[in-house]
């Protein structure tokens, strides 16, 4: 897997607060393990779209179950009321409940599709590992499915716009040990068709190997924290946004694609997500898999890092005016990371609508012999 972080600018991050007074009610409700799995197992408990991606490493895994074999207190989980269904919906919390499933009932591991022993490490008490749910005594498996587990369930009342709203609770209260990232949280709360197509376009492989910057990828092994498809997402996003008319100077990046993805239709999103695809092809056959990565000229060799705003300007120049006809696109994508200008684009307030323009405008013209449709590039 690329060496990936996805650090957002605090530039980025702005746009989030909401003056919108919050009409929210909750109660406490202690449920056992055994309780909780039949609930996850009837769907009454309603997981994120796909799953969310599951992310802890089996000692993790391992440690919890362990607490509760040992009857050390579990944190709180946060559950989300939703009366059109008669179901709730997992704000934090996803992970223990998927750790104690995949142990009790299933048996298998879902981080990587083993057999659920717990780990044999010499953290786990030496009566528990490498142990799996049916090698426990009657007594140990009833200790875990009797164990309760404090439920704090919320009902939302007001704002009317529910979905933004429930963003911000969602990044206010999940505590657990790798909290939710903004691409996990959209992909909890904004259910529905474009969050599948974007799945689904996730596993192109041409994207893959611009992602990984590898001929040799799977379809199949994704980043496991969502920021690829968090990128896809900005691509789309940024296309059918007019930036050059839009009426702010500065964009809120998280805000921003959350509006983006919760007013989307699907006669805009299906044509977007088609010319990522057609788009990220052209790239990957004519530019090379190293297109979204910074040069290190001193050294002659591509950074391992994927870099958004190359990915963002590179891929929307593209789309707006790639040229089959055009030469050596390996070569002008050299020299398009040679210029001082897209250098400062690229890097320094990078979610300025006039430096997103700008970043544009400079790779059009260096990839394309292409302007954007602007007086004057600042």
């Amino acid at each position: 897997m690329v060496e990936q972080e996805l650090k957002e600018d605090d530039e980025e991050n702005e746009g989030l607060a909401n003056d919108d007074l919050f009409n929210i009610t909750s109660w406490g409700a202690d449920l056992s393990f055994r309780e909780l799995i039949s609930m996850y197992k009837e769907k009454d408990i309603e997981k994120p779209e796909l799953q969310r991606n599951y992310v802890w490493t089996k000692l993790e895994a391992s440690r919890f179950i362990e607490s509760i074999l040992m009857g050390l207190p579990v944190p709180s989980i946060f559950l989300a009321n939703k009366p059109e269904s008669n179901k709730k919906l997992i704000v934090d919390g996803y992970q223990r409940l998927m750790s104690v499933y995949d142990f009790v009932e299933n048996g298998i591991f879902s981080g990587d599709n083993s057999i659920f022993a717990l780990s044999n490490s010499k953290k786990i008490n030496y009566r528990w590992r490498n142990r799996t749910f049916k090698q426990l005594s009657e007594d140990e498996q009833r200790k875990i499915r009797t164990t309760t587990i404090h439920a704090i369930v919320f009902e939302q009342k007001e704002p009317k716009d529910k979905d933004t709203s429930l963003f911000q609770i969602f990044e206010r209260i999940n505590t657990g040990g790798r909290a939710l990232n903004a691409q996990e949280i959209r992909n909890c709360i904004y259910q529905g068709e474009f969050n599948s197509a974007l799945m689904k376009c996730n596993k192109y492989l041409a994207w893959r190997q611009l992602y990984e910057n590898n001929q040799d990828v799977s379809e199949d092994v994704l980043d496991n924290r969502m920021i690829d498809i968090e990128y896809i997402l900005r691509y789309a996003a940024l296309v059918h946004t007019d930036l050059i008319n839009l009426k702010k100077n500065q964009i809120g990046l998280k805000l921003f694609l959350n509006d983006f993805m919760h007013n989307t239709p699907k006669d805009i999103f299906e044509p977007l997500l088609e010319k990522f695809k057609n788009n990220m092809n052209f790239i990957a056959t004519h530019i090379g898999l190293n297109a979204f990565r910074n040069y290190n000229f001193e050294e002659q060799r591509d950074t391992n890092k994927f870099h958004a705003t190359i990915f963002d300007s590179i891929a929307i120049a593209t789309t707006l005016y790639k040229d089959e006809k055009i030469q050596d696109l390996p070569k002008r994508r050299l020299n398009l990371l040679q210029d001082e200008g897209y250098k400062q684009f690229i890097s320094t307030r990078t979610t300025n609508v006039n430096n997103i323009i700008n970043r544009i405008n400079i790779a059009a013209n260096y990839l394309y012999d292409k302007n954007l449709p602007i007086k004057d590039v600042e």
